[in-house]
This record gives structure tokens, C-alpha cells and sequence, in this order.
């Protein structure tokens, strides 16, 4: 193809020949000739719309202010075309004869380059610095299916990483997010990485080791390897029932790791070897709880390293140790002056070392003392402990000079050589008394516990099961003894001389009572009535708001009532007729309007009694403890039609009250849901028809 020759004209400039004809003639081939209008400006405001785009293209700063990305409403946008640059430069060719650009305008996210082409003749116009420039305005046709998008320059690229937000965290965070992990959890999110397992087996994350939720199911190996790992940061380590650690070399392992322990508990773990235990005391000499229960390894010699390497032990447990007598208790209590808390349940020697009576005695920093099971302790000895080996007694009074003794709580089960004498020796001794168990000594009577109630006004915990000589006098004197308010948790169970006379008084004056055990004991409905009534005058208060709505019931008082020939179920019934009660509105005395409930809400009873009762008092229990209390009160009516039924049948006889219980039992396991096919025995049914819904 031939050249073809572009003429443009401006004003003030020489004409052209060209110009003079008016037209633009091109001969491609030199066959044809065609003629084209030539571009002429018509108005002075192009003319500064090009002096314009001409002083923006000289200017950087301009030139990156105006590049935006292009409006989505823009008119030039298209399915098949866009619009591609705005370029300064003479008007191109038809015949595809490339021309010089000075400069491209981005319009979108093409950046703005300057390009030329040589083979094109630039043509100077005055006026505008030697540069002749034309708005031509290019449309580049795109394919339909070509992407409409453009690539993010390479800078942008750099600055848009993944986000790391754990990396940016310092560790000191990341430990405290790890810390309310379990060890389970821990032990298995430290196979994510290498950085994940240095995380978990951090030493502030094992300062406490409790293998007592999991020891069934961690091997020997890992439980050695994470004590080994952890094992200097660890300061409480709880390995009650790990029989794992049965290999010699493991134990050492161990023992080896933990060398800064502050409290420790080996209960069960019976294959523990002897060495292994002592050198696990000499090297942790800042032991301040230790745990040995049931350990075969304990011995005298066990408790003479403890007394030498651990001056500062508070706690000690070593109930069940067969293999060592009272002569260990000894050496304990002369070396361990802070001793506070010493549990020797099952120990032998108390009778036959008297020297461990007096150590007990002269340390008087025992708060807790657990002796049960010795059943070779004497009156003598017992009293040795309390007194002292020469007591005084006041003239007047015949109380004890003793001072008094730090005791809180005191468990004597099962000694059965102890009686009234001994016993008496606590009265006005222990004034800091909390807890009192005397379970199982046959020999005790109410002369050995009316002082005492009258000088623990702190008692909170009395056990006093399987006392046969006991009698409703020691339960009328608790209820006029000072702690009658304070007690919480009392356990009669075995008392065959306990009735309503004694029981009476004690639900009407201790307001305060938790738990009540009095299975096999003469107690009829009439002590039910009366706990349940005094469980719903506590239970009322001032609402907290009266647009607030109530919480839900809550249970405040467990009773036990197992094997109680003299319980019925209409006294059952009561207990469930009271806990189904709404909160309702009562004048009290002063004229006051008092809600039952109140801030703390309604307060229900937990019972146990008879075991094909039991269904049908858990069933009704849970529907008031979650708010329906019309489902319990259907509960209780069902169960009363079915039991007034079954009574008649007992009473008379006959076809058809047999016809009309096994009616009643339909309709109970209808309104259950429960289909059950087949022939059901008398038992049975009695037993699905206490399972009520």
C-alpha cells in the first residue's frame, strides 16, 4: 500500500495544497481516489480544552491526581467495546498507518505511558509550544467472551499477604489463650506444628497436672513423657489411680522431672516403689500438701524423711497405709510444726504408744483430724489427746482448764472402744467445732452429747449414725442448743430410738439444715410435714422487682428416708404437693405482703424414699425445677388416683378393682408415651405405673 499523505491545518498557519482544495486526496495502489473532510477547529474553546490536556500531560503531580478508576454509569461502556485511551496525537490513519502519540490517559486501571512512532512526520503548530496535538478519542473493539478485567500492578501485589494474625500476637497471649485448654486438648493441638508444640508444653501451661480426670486412658509413655517435658514448671501433681507408673524406670523418670512440687497426691497408685517414693520427698523439701493414700511403700521410715525434708507441710494423708503404726504419726508431728491437717484414718498403734497422744496434743495446730477405723484407740488415749496427760478441772464447775483446741473437725467412725467418758472430754474444749462425726460407736449415749451441743455454737456438720443408745433428748437439747441455727447437715440413720418427738423440734429451730438422713429410723409423715413447711417459710422474701419474673425453683433441702416402716405415701405426696405450690402472696405478721420466692426463688425438697416411689418423686422433682408446675401437680394427682386404687385392691379384693387398676395403668402409660406389649406381672406394673409424665 502506498503512503498517504495527512495535511491538517490550524488557524494562522500557511494553507497546504491540500487545504486549498478542501479535501484530503488518497490513492492507495494509485487505482482509486478518495476523498476525506479535513478535521478544522470551529471554536476557540477547543482550543483551550487542548491547551489544557496539553499542560495536564506535561505534569506528574496532575497527571497522577486526575488517574481514577472510571465511573460504572460511564456512557462508552458496552458488551463488545470500551473505551481504551484518549491520546494527543494527529488523527490516525484508516488504512492502518500507525501515527505518533505524545501520551495515554488511563481510564480505569491502565497507567498512563508515553509512546511514539518514528515512521509518522509530526506536524508543528504555533501557538501551542511546537507541539501540534488532536483530541483523538480511540475505540478498541474487544471480543465477547474476552474478561473485562485488568491485573493489579506488581506493588499492589507485594502488599496484599495473608494475614497471619496468631504470628502478630506476642507469646505472653498466646500462652494465656492456651492456658483454658485441658491438658487432653493441649497434648493434641501440639501435633499441628513445631511452633504449636513448643506452645502447649510451655511451663506456664503445667504448673498444675491433674491426671485424675483421664488416667484410664493416657499410656505409661506419654504421661512420663509430658511429666519429663513439663515436669520442672509442674508444682501441683495429681496422679490418683495412675497404676501406669508401675515400671521402675518410668517412676525414676519422673521423680527425675519434678524436683519443685508443692502439693502432690499418689493415692492408688499401689505399685509405686519404696525408693522411688523417698527419693521423690528428698528432692521436693517445699512440700506443702501431700496425698499417700492407700500406698503399701509408706512405712515408719516414709515418715521419718517427711518430718527431716519437708519442714514446711501443712497437709498429710495417710489413711490406709498398712505398713506403717502410730510411731509415723509421731515423727510428723515433731518435725512438721505447721501441720494443720492430718487424715490417719485406719492406722494401728494408738493404744500402745502413748507418746503420739501427747504429740497430738502438745502441737494444738490440728484443725482436721481424721482417726476413723482405729479401733484400738482407748477411752485413755483419746482423752490424752484432748486434755492432755494431767488435766485440771475446776472445783465449781468441774469443767477442764485445758486451753481450748484449734479443732474444726473431728472424725472418730468406727472407733468402737471409745464411749461416754471419752467423749464427753470435748465439751467446752472445742469451741471452734464445725464438724462432728461419731458413726458406729455402739457405746455412746445422749449424756456424752447434750455438753457438747451446748458448747460448739459453730457446729455446721453432726453424723451420728448407728447409735442405738440415742434418744429423742439429745435431738430436743440440739434444738435449744446455740448452733441449732448454724447446722446444715445431719445424719441419723440407724437411730432406732429417734421419732417425731425428737424430730420435730429439730426442723421447727434449725432453719438452716442442707441434708437430713433418716432412713431406718420411727419418724412418720408428720416430720415430712413439718420439714416441708419449714422449707417453705424460708423461702419467703421481698421480690427483687415487680416487673422482674421469678427464677426458677431450686432444691435447698435433701432428705433421706429409706426403710422408715412409718412413711407412707400420702406423706410422700405432701412433700410433693408443697414443692408444686406457686409463689403466692401471704400477709405476714407485721401486715407486710411477703412472696414466696423472692430473689432466690422457690425453694423445693429433694427426697429419696422407697424404691418404687422413686420414679414418679425424680419425675415430678424435674418438672418443678424447670418451671412446670402444672405437669408436676398432674403428675401428683395421677399418682394419688393410682395409689388409692392399688390400696383397694389390697384391701378387698375382688375382679373388678383388678379391672380398675389395670385401667388406671393404661391411662398412666398413655399419658407417658411409653408402648410396652406383652404380659406384665403385679410388680412390673407397679413400677411402670410410678414412672409417671
Amino acid at each position: 500500500m502506498a503512503d498517504s499523505t495527512i495535511s491538517h491545518t490550524t488557524p494562522g498557519s500557511p494553507a497546504s495544497p491540500a487545504s486549498e482544495a478542501g479535501s484530503l486526496d488518497v490513492q492507495p495502489g494509485g487505482d482509486t481516489a478518495e476523498q476525506f473532510p479535513v478535521l478544522q477547529h470551529k471554536s476557540k474553546g477547543r482550543q483551550r480544552l487542548l491547551r489544557g490536556l496539553q499542560r495536564i500531560s506535561s505534569s506528574q503531580s496532575l497527571r497522577a491526581r486526575i488517574s481514577r478508576p472510571r465511573a460504572s454509569s460511564a456512557p462508552y461502556r458496552s458488551s463488545a467495546s470500551s473505551l481504551s485511551c484518549v491520546s494527543l496525537a494527529s488523527t490516525p490513519s484508516p488504512f492502518g498507518q500507525p501515527s505518533s502519540s505524545s501520551s495515554y490517559f488511563s481510564f480505569g486501571d491502565v497507567s498512563t505511558a508515553p509512546t511514539s512512532v518514528a515512521a509518522t512526520p509530526a506536524v508543528e503548530t504555533p501557538g501551542y509550544d511546537g507541539i501540534e496535538s488532536v483530541l483523538a478519542v480511540r475505540k478498541v473493539d474487544h471480543p465477547v467472551s474476552a474478561p473485562m478485567t485488568i491485573s493489579l500492578p506488581t506493588e499492589i501485589k507485594k502488599r496484599a499477604k495473608i494475614f497471619n494474625f496468631w504470628d502478630t500476637i506476642p507469646n505472653e497471649i498466646k500462652i494465656y489463650v492456651l492456658s483454658f485448654l485441658s491438658p487432653k486438648e493441649l497434648v493434641r493441638i501440639s501435633r499441628v506444628s513445631k511452633r504449636f508444640h513448643e506452645l502447649c508444653f510451655d511451663g506456664q501451661l503445667w504448673t498444675e497436672f491433674d491426671a485424675s480426670k483421664f488416667y484410664r486412658e493416657i499410656p505409661a509413655e506419654s504421661l512420663t513423657k509430658i511429666l519429663e517435658t513439663a515436669g520442672p514448671f509442674v508444682h501441683d501433681l495429681n496422679l490418683r489411680g495412675c497404676l501406669q507408673i508401675e515400671h521402675m524406670q518410668r517412676a525414676q523418670r519422673l521423680v527425675a522431672a519434678c524436683h519443685n512440687l508443692y502439693s502432690t497426691s499418689l493415692e492408688g497408685c499401689r505399685n509405686f516403689q519404696r525408693p522411688t517414693l523417698h527419693t521423690l520427698l528428698k528432692a521436693n523439701n517445699q512440700l506443702v500438701h501431700l496425698n499417700l493414700t492407700g500406698l503399701p511403700a509408706v512405712n515408719n521410715a516414709t515418715c521419718k524423711i517427711i518430718s527431716r525434708e519437708c519442714p514446711d507441710l501443712e497437709t498429710l494423708d495417710v489413711s490406709g497405709c498398712k505398713q506403717m503404726d502410730a510411731r509415723g504419726i509421731r515423727f510428723v508431728l515433731e518435725g512438721c510444726p505447721k501441720l494443720r491437717d492430718l487424715r490417719a484414718s485406719s492406722v494401728r498403734g494408738f493404744s500402745s504408744d502413748a507418746d503420739v497422744a501427747t504429740a497430738i496434743f502438745s502441737t494444738n495446730n490440728l484443725e482436721r483430724l481424721i482417726l476413723s477405723n482405729c479401733s484400738d484407740m482407748t477411752d485413755d488415749t483419746f482423752r490424752t489427746m484432748i486434755l492432755g496427760p494431767t488435766p485440771e478441772f475446776d472445783m465449781l464447775t468441774n469443767r477442764p482448764l485445758t486451753p481450748p483446741r484449734k479443732l474444726r473437725h473431728l472424725d472418730l467412725t468406727r472407733c468402737s472402744r471409745l464411749s461416754d467418758n471419752s467423749i464427753k472430754s470435748l465439751a467446752h474444749v472445742t469451741p471452734h467445732l464445725e464438724g462432728l462425726s461419731l458413726s458406729n460407736l455402739t457405746q455412746l449415749t445422749d449424756s456424752a452429747l447434750d455438753p457438747i451441743f451446748d458448747s460448739c455454737p459453730n457446729l455446721t456438720h453432726l453424723d451420728l449414725e448407728e447409735l442405738p443408745h440415742l434418744t429423742n433428748s439429745s435431738f430436743t437439747a440440739l434444738s435449744r442448743a446455740p448452733c441449732s441455727t448454724k447446722l446444715e447437715h445431719l445424719s441419723i440413720s440407724g437411730c432406732d430410738s429417734v421419732s417425731d418427738v425428737g424430730m420435730l423440734p429439730v426442723f421447727q429451730a434449725c432453719t438452716s439444715l442442707k441434708s437430713v438422713v433418716m432412713d431406718n429410723t420411727r419418724i412418720s409423715n408428720l416430720t415430712l410435714t413439718e420439714a416441708a413447711d419449714m422449707v417453705r417459710n424460708r423461702s419467703l422474701s421481698p421480690p427483687s422487682s415487680a416487673s422482674s419474673s421469678p427464677p426458677l425453683p431450686r432444691t435447698t433441702l435433701e432428705l433421706t428416708v429409706y426403710d422408715t416402716p412409718l412413711v407412707t405415701w400420702t406423706g410422700v405426696l405432701e412433700i410433693l404437693s408443697r414443692n408444686s405450690e406457686p409463689l403466692m402472696a401471704r400477709p405476714a405478721k407485721d401486715g407486710v405482703v411477703e412472696i414466696g420466692g423472692g430473689r432466690k426463688g422457690k425453694e423445693v425438697i429433694g427426697l429419696r424414699c422407697f424404691h418404687t416411689w422413686q420414679m414418679t418423686v425424680d419425675e415430678h422433682t424435674r418438672r418443678v425445677l424447670k418451671g412446670d408446675l402444672g405437669g408436676a401437680r398432674r403428675v401428683e394427682r395421677k399418682w394419688a388416683e393410682y395409689m388409692q386404687a392399688e390400696n383397694e385392691m389390697e384391701v378387698a379384693g375382688g375382679w373388678r378393682r383388678r379391672r380398675r387398676v389395670t385401667a388406671m395403668r393404661a391411662v398412666l402409660e398413655e399419658d407417658q408415651g411409653v408402648h410396652q406389649q406383652g404380659h406384665r406381672g403385679r410388680e412390673r406394673g407397679r413400677t411402670v405405673g410410678c414412672a409417671v409424665m
